[in-house]
C-alpha cells in the first residue's frame, strides 16, 4: 500500500482551505495576537495554506512562490512571546477540531504544530 502524505490524508486542500479559514476567524479577533496579523488578511491565509500544503506532506507550492520556507527568519521582525505561542496554538487546536476527521487523525494533524510554533518565539531566554 502506498503511503499517503498527512495532507492527503486530511483532505487535501479542501481541508487546508477550511483549517486557514476558522484558524484566521480566531487569531484576526485574538487580544494578544492579533497585533501580529496586520497585514492584507486575504495574502496572509493564503501563504499559511501554501505553506502548511508543503509543512504536510503536499505539494512544494509555498517554495514554489516564495522561495525556502525559512519560517523562523520571516517571523524575526515581530516580537513572538511564549504566551503568544500557546495562544497561536490554541487558535490552531480550535480550527483543527472544527475539521470533520477522526480524532486520531486530528491529534497527529495537531501534534505537528507544537515544535514550530515555540521555535517562533524570539523574546526571552532562548
Amino acid at each position: 500500500m502506498e503511503h499517503q502524505s498527512l495532507y492527503e490524508r486530511i483532505g487535501g486542500d479542501a481541508a487546508l482551505r477550511q483549517l486557514t479559514d476558522q484558524f484566521y476567524d480566531l487569531v484576526f479577533n485574538h487580544e494578544l495576537i492579533s497585533r501580529l496579523f496586520k497585514t492584507d488578511k486575504d495574502l496572509i491565509k493564503e501563504k499559511q495554506r501554501l505553506f502548511l500544503t508543503q509543512f504536510l506532506g503536499g505539494p512544494q507550492l509555498y517554495s514554489d512562490v516564495y522561495g525556502h520556507p525559512m519560517m523562523r527568519a520571516r517571523h524575526m521582525p515581530h516580537t513572538i512571546t511564549e504566551d503568544d505561542a500557546v495562544a497561536w496554538l490554541q487558535c490552531m487546536a480550535s480550527a483543527v477540531e472544527s475539521l470533520a476527521l477522526p480524532e486520531e487523525l486530528k491529534n497527529e494533524l495537531f501534534d505537528r504544530f507544537p515544535r514550530t510554533a515555540f521555535f517562533m518565539v524570539n523574546t526571552g531566554d532562548q
